[in-house]
């Protein structure tokens, strides 16, 4: 499988909030880039990640608004992070253990260099399989 740099290669621009933006803020955003997650940035640093399940639990069950409340009252704080050293399965396998489904990946001095979704890692790995599939096909006809 490629490494999780070169999947972080092929992915859009990084879109982020800050934990006193409002939450309307985040989902303006969310909708514009049509994206399912936001991290949460605070001078560069990984602060949190926001979510439209965190939306949904936490704003619209709970009787708030979006306009009045700030990112920072319903972000997820406890983010789980991988490295460019660890591997797709990895990745897959933490987000199948803690039930989540980004995934923001630091470089060194715990820099953001992006975030994935479990939907990058499930197209990574049909592709592979693709790909190893036809190596067999190719193999077993000639």
């Amino acid at each position: 499988m490629r490494p999780l740099k070169h999947l972080l290669e092929g992915k859009r621009p990084l879109v982020s909030v800050g934990p006193d933006d409002t939450v309307l803020t985040a989902l303006d955003l969310l909708a514009r880039h049509d994206i399912g997650a936001l991290l949460v940035l605070e001078q560069g640093r990984l602060v949190g990640i926001f979510s439209e399940r965190d939306y949904a639990r936490k704003i619209i069950l709970k009787g708030k608004t979006s306009k009045d409340t700030p990112v920072r009252e319903i972000m997820s704080d406890r983010v789980s992070c991988v490295t460019l050293g660890e591997t797709v399965e990895e990745c897959m396998a933490l987000m199948t253990g803690k039930h989540i489904r980004h995934l923001p990946v630091l470089g060194e001095d715990n820099a953001v260099l992006g975030i994935l979704s479990i939907g990058d890692l499930v197209k990574e790995t049909i592709s592979e399989q693709k790909f190893t599939i036809d190596q067999l096909v190719h193999y077993i006809q000639n």
